[in-house]
């Protein structure tokens, strides 16, 4: 951190390290912080002002040190009062000690959260320090658009099938006599597929939920991944899909793979329908075995689902795996792909997505092995 000048506190320590303590960086540089750090001394001059600080405030640190702090930081409340001059933090109360998080204004109106500390020479001397954090709203509001996109997009899932369950049962409740055994079976039939949907949105908010906060669990068993795609592929053919638009390859040897055998059905299904709903031609599967993503293992197994449809736009492969991407056909909530890659990382493992040689979209994930160290 730019410091201005050297000194020391009225016990002989030098100053400079009591902004990092204070703030928690525990004697890291403070240019390693990702917040911004500025110091202003007992006159109110800057005297500090790290990297994170030049990023969010757009000054360079030689512009801000040795400056009044109301100069170098004319930060304003959302009402466009000046801020220091509001809370006079070197002549208002002794008592006081901070200064909870709040958003301000810099010139520009750019938007930052700040929070302060005031550290004195005595409980109620006068500020020696004032130690100042400056954090960028921008992360923030990107969370806050992603739970507000998310809360939208489960009205408007839930919306739909819940208006078709009570239209149905309410219609049957009030004149079951009328309709006859096979009306009523179909409406019976679309009760219990749309109840399904509701049942399949809730499962994807609570993975979401899971993944977000790092508590998806990993219950890991032997898994068969070559049974595994072909249980899917064998129900698609049930479902009325023709036997020869799937093209499932296996390499051996493959080494025995210990996953959770559910989360990678589900990783399995979210892959072969978009290959089969969004894609055209042939759906190819490759299992092959490779080496470990994991650092400290050898073994690992790569599955590629592909299909000679148009692909993926080039300009949209970085955003498949985030939340509520369709790409270019509408349906779905958008979540599936953002939670596959959730699982396969909760494994260890990665996921990639890239053009196939027929021109269609290639998804390829790969686990570790993850033999548990009795098997070793």
């Amino acid at each position: 951190m730019s410091v201005a000048g050297t000194s020391t506190g009225p016990e002989g320590r030098d100053t400079r390290g009591a902004p990092a303590s204070s703030c928690g960086a525990g004697g890291l540089d403070p240019d390693q912080l990702p917040d911004g750090l500025v110091v202003a001394d007992e006159r109110g001059r800057v005297v500090g002002f790290n990297a994170a600080a030049e990023r969010i405030t757009a000054v360079p640190a030689a512009d801000a040190l040795g400056q009044p702090l109301e100069k170098a930081l004319p930060l304003e409340d959302l009402e466009g009062r000046r801020w220091w001059q509001l809370t006079d933090p070197y002549g208002g109360l002794s008592t006081r000690t901070r200064q909870p998080e709040r958003n301000l204004l810099l010139p520009g109106g750019h938007e930052v959260l700040v929070t302060a500390r005031y550290v004195r020479t005595a409980p109620l001397g006068p500020v020696h320090r004032l130690i100042i954090c400056l954090r960028d709203t921008e992360a923030r509001r990107r969370t806050e658009r992603s739970h507000a996109e998310l809360i939208a997009t489960v009205a408007h899932e839930l919306r739909s099938p819940l208006t078709s369950v009570k239209g149905f049962t309410a219609t049957l409740l009030a004149k079951w006599e009328r309709f006859t055994d096979d009306q009523k079976r179909l409406m019976l039939e679309t009760v219990d597929a749309d109840a399904d949907r509701v049942t399949r949105l809730i499962a994807e908010l609570l993975d979401i939920s899971r993944i977000d906060s790092g508590r998806l669990e990993v219950r890991r068993q032997p898994v068969d991944i070559g049974a595994a795609v072909s249980r899917h592929i064998q129900a698609y053919v049930a479902a009325g899909q023709s036997a020869g638009r799937f093209l499932l390859r296996i390499e051996q040897p493959l080494p025995d793979l210990w996953a959770d055998p559910d989360k990678i059905d589900q990783v399995l299904s979210n892959l072969l329908e978009n290959a089969v709903r969004h894609g055209e031609g042939t759906v190819t599967i490759d299992i092959t075995p490779t080496a470990s993503p994991r650092e400290g293992e050898e073994a690992g197994t790569s599955v590629t689902v592909s299909d000679e449809g148009p692909g993926i736009p080039e300009e949209s492969m970085n955003r498949v795996f985030t939340r509520f991407w369709r790409g270019s056909k509408r349906g779905g909530t958008g979540l599936g792909l953002y939670i596959v890659k959730g699982i396969v990382e909760a494994h260890g493992g990665t996921i990639t997505v890239g053009r196939a040689r027929g021109g269609g979209a290639e998804f390829r994930f790969t686990l570790p092995v993850s033999a548990p160290a009795y098997l070793a």
